[in-house]
């Protein structure tokens, strides 16, 4: 044996004897300093540990010791049950080290999610952000960004960390993130935790359970058609859910917003089931039907001479009928109808915060419902629209009612004369005798006059079920 295959044989047991025989207990990236807890809830506190090891934890609100033992698979957990909100409190958790989350406060806590209009911040220049940026330092506000990652095999932790809200970390945080919890913390007078999990341009697909997908045949095909090869975002079945949502599956929320459904205009047929399929997806994950609160996407140009923008945007409106969801219509707040990035996001995160005020924590007095077609009845050759959640009646902005088409037998939709009686909307064309149907708002690039006079828009609609192609009326 000649001396270099000496030192091979001794560096070997050198190195097996120094290195840890225990491993150390570990948290989550979810679960450390400056967090949010759900309020009154029983919270998860989870991690790693070597198998046998104990695991005691400490929090502030409570005298009591709670337990635990790393299992075979060397993870722990720990149900607490947290107060009413407040804080600052601190977490110890000992094993063989110990652990301090310092700066911990209990409240709300919202989950952020969606494609690019859930995603855009200050750091893609909204104006709005960096005019609030300044005045953005909120210890009661706290923001967690959760890395971009794609897996085919659901992950156990992501990428991240908690920080405390201020003029650096908001400004590349979701902008109706941002606006939605300030607007939620100064109401209630609570903290508010954010998560910002999105990822522009991804379809629903991605974040949604693979198998739910491709064990659907319908869903399975839809999903053919998306882009395999897309360069700035997944496109695969569950690749975002495995990497970004199921690793923080067990920490506790009150809700989710959520905007998105660009990405799906191509697929719109089959959106609606998607869509459900991935709400009640995550509410299974987390054994809590929490409530599911949607932005409906804005008119738009760019997707052609088809309506397929619009029939996702009709899908959606069909989608608010699921068990525990809201929709915030948006088609009043675009600026520019060639960008697919409205620019006003304070409004939005406005219309989604009153949503949330209202229906899940019961504040009374805000406006938040929008107009929303009812019935019809047919006068001869003129149509009456009924209309509910129509607040103190009905307005139109600069001359009469724009947007609304009529049809007779032929199923031919021609422009409608539109008038305003008090809660209805008459409509006719003097070439249609006999009318049967009526369509409002119903092109990708509408943007119809008729509000509430509470100032929210009154939300696309037709009166017909006919079989519908992607040709404009």
């Amino acid at each position: 044996m000649n001396k270099r295959n000496l030192r091979f044989v001794f560096i070997i047991p050198f190195l097996a004897f120094s290195l840890p025989s225990r491993p150390a207990i570990r948290l989550p990236s979810i679960i450390g300093s400056h967090m949010v807890l759900q309020q009154e809830s029983e919270v998860n506190i989870w991690g790693w540990a070597r198998p046998g090891e104990k695991v005691a934890l400490n929090a502030g609100w409570d005298t009591t010791t709670y337990f635990s033992v790393g299992s075979g698979g060397a993870k722990w957990n720990i149900k607490i049950r947290t107060p009413h909100a407040g804080g600052p409190w601190e977490i110890t958790i000992t094993g063989d080290n110990k652990i301090v989350l310092e700066d911990v406060m209990v409240g709300e806590v919202w989950l952020c999610g969606g494609q690019s209009n859930m995603e855009w911040s200050g750091r893609h220049g909204l104006k709005q952000v960096m005019e609030e940026a300044p005045n953005a330092s909120n210890k009661n506000i706290r923001l967690f960004y959760v890395s971009k990652a794609t897996s085919p095999f659901p992950q156990d932790d992501c990428h991240g960390r908690w920080e405390v809200c201020s003029p650096e970390s908001m400004m590349g945080f979701s902008a109706i993130g941002y606006f939605f919890g300030k607007q939620l913390q100064s109401e209630l007078d609570i903290p508010v935790g954010l998560i910002n999990d999105n990822w522009g341009g991804t379809p629903a697909e991605t974040w949604t359970p693979r198998e739910l997908v491709m064990e659907d045949e319908v869903l399975s095909a839809a999903a053919k058609k998306l882009d395999p090869n897309a360069r700035n975002w997944p496109t695969q079945p569950g690749d975002a859910y495995n990497a970004m949502i199921h690793p923080i599956v067990p920490f506790m929320i009150a809700g989710v917003i959520w905007y998105q459904g660009e990405s799906n205009v191509g697929t719109w047929d089959s959106y609606g089931s998607l869509f459900t399929t991935m709400i009640d997806s995550w509410r299974k994950a987390w054994s809590k039907a929490f409530p599911f609160y949607y932005v409906q996407i804005a008119p738009y140009s760019g997707y052609g001479q088809n309506i397929s923008g619009v029939l996702l945007r009709d899908v959606q409106t069909k989608c608010s009928s699921h068990p525990g969801t809201g929709m915030v219509v948006i088609s009043d707040l675009v600026d520019d109808l060639k960008n697919i990035h409205p620019q006003n996001k304070i409004d939005v995160a406005k219309r989604l915060a009153n949503l949330a005020l209202s229906e899940t924590y019961h504040k009374l007095g805000l406006v938040y419902k929008f107009p929303a077609y009812k019935s019809m009845k047919i006068e001869k050759n003129r149509i009456r629209l009924f209309f509910e959640q129509a607040g103190s009646g009905l307005v139109s902005r600069n001359g009469d009612p724009t947007e609304f088409y009529i049809a007779g037998e032929d199923r031919v939709f021609l422009p409608a004369a539109a008038k305003i009686d008090g809660n209805m909307v008459v409509v006719m064309n003097k070439n249609i005798k006999n009318p049967v149907a009526v369509r409002f708002g119903f092109s990708n690039a509408s943007i119809p006059n008729l509000f509430s006079r509470e100032g929210l828009p009154v939300n696309l609609f037709r009166t017909d079920d006919w079989p519908m192609n992607t040709e404009a009326p």
